[in-house]
């Protein structure tokens, strides 16, 4: 399963989740479920402004973990 670990970069970048989600302009409700890894998909220009926002690659932002 994929995991998207947006919270722990975040962390080490000394950002907030209410900072992304200002500068993402997506819903609470979408953006929650987003981070916590509780929705299914994630449009592709979501990961992009991600990845440009944290300065990092979608390898970064994504982990495989075994279930």
């Amino acid at each position: 399963m994929l995991r998207l670990k947006v919270v722990e970069l975040l962390e080490q970048q000394g950002k907030t989740k209410y900072w992304l989600y200002k500068q993402l302009g997506m819903s609470y409700q979408n953006f929650n479920k987003m981070v916590n890894n509780e929705t299914k998909s994630i449009r592709y220009e979501n990961i992009e402004t991600i990845c440009l926002l944290l300065e990092c690659t979608p390898n970064d932002i994504f982990e495989f973990v075994e279930m």
